[in-house]
């Protein structure tokens, strides 16, 4: 079943990337929405969803994109069998197609941020980061990227791979390097993805993010998050906060090396959203404070709930 392949391959995270991960969900969902009964249908996708879900607790991408497929069956629970699965399969493709899309708008609105000669350091790995940085080396500007190496997983060598293959000068240098690298080579942006925006414009991204935003801040560098809005979080509006996962503790050490030795794993931190000067949206550039009002115009079928 796809659903649970899906499960899968998200906890082992052969599908990463908080967007990536979204519409893997929505595909494995469409998937399931063919069946003898409207009602068995339903009953189904709110199984799937709570697998879904539980894959991946911190990227709220996820629960965004099962909430709103879930939505959506609850608002056509009383369409014939036939008409459900047509209605549903189209209304979840367009879904699909529209946070493609966001990527390729965040890129055209985030390029017009860069200038000639700047130095821009990322973090981690963000398909929208690097959309974005390609998108402004197309258009003739030319700059550097300096590329954390993100462990213990190394995603920031996908990004340095990706930035190289595109021509950008790119420099990978090991995590704890960054705030020595932001003052000794200039660093005029800090332009990093996210997977959870909470309503009071707090950041969730992967571990670390919070260090660097703290050192952008006392060295009066912009700190800039490039997400989607459908990483913006309709639960933390109601005050529930969002659990930070915590991985297998064999990314870091080799079982045993050390006997004795706890190891802690998370992979992800909360930047506070007065060391974030602008996140840019598929909608505009917003400053933090703008995250509740976001949520409102975009997640209103949701938070009527609250």
């Amino acid at each position: 079943m796809l659903v649970n392949k899906t499960v899968r391959d998200i906890k082992d995270m052969r599908i990463r990337g908080a967007l990536d991960i979204a519409i893997a969900a929505l595909r494995a969902m469409k998937g399931e929405v063919d069946g003898k009964s409207t009602a068995a249908v339903i009953k189904n996708l709110k199984k799937s969803g709570k697998m879904l879900k539980a894959a991946r607790p911190t990227a709220v991408s996820l629960p965004n994109a099962v909430d709103y497929v879930l939505y959506l069956a609850g608002k056509n629970r009383g369409l014939s069998s036939k008409e459900f699965t047509r209605t549903m399969s189209e209304a979840i493709q367009k879904f699909i197609d529209e946070q493609k899309d966001s990527i390729e708008k965040i890129a055209d609105i985030g390029a017009n941020l860069i200038n000639r000669d700047d130095v821009i350091l990322t973090h981690c790995n963000s398909d929208t980061v690097v959309a974005l940085l390609r998108r402004a080396w197309g258009e003739g500007k030319r700059f550097s990227v300096i590329c954390t190496e993100t462990r213990p997983r190394f995603q920031g060598h996908l990004t340095a791979r990706a930035l190289v293959k595109a021509g950008i000068p790119t420099t990978l240098i090991v995590d704890s390097a960054a705030r020595l690298m932001m003052k000794e080579s200039r660093v005029d942006r800090v332009i990093v993805g996210g997977d959870t925006i909470c309503a009071n414009g707090d950041l969730i991204n992967k571990i670390g993010t919070s260090q660097i935003a703290g050192a952008a801040k006392e060295l009066d560098i912009d700190f800039i998050s490039a997400v989607e809005s459908i990483k913006f979080s309709p639960q933390s509006v109601g005050g529930e906060m969002v659990k930070i996962e915590y991985r297998d503790a064999k990314e870091v050490i080799s079982p045993g090396k050390i006997k004795g030795l706890r190891v802690l794993n998370p992979a992800f931190d909360i930047t506070p959203a007065e060391l974030i000067d602008m996140f840019i949206t598929e909608d505009g550039i917003i400053p933090p404070q703008g995250a509740y009002q976001l949520l409102r115009e975009k997640f209103g079928w949701e938070l009527s709930s609250f």
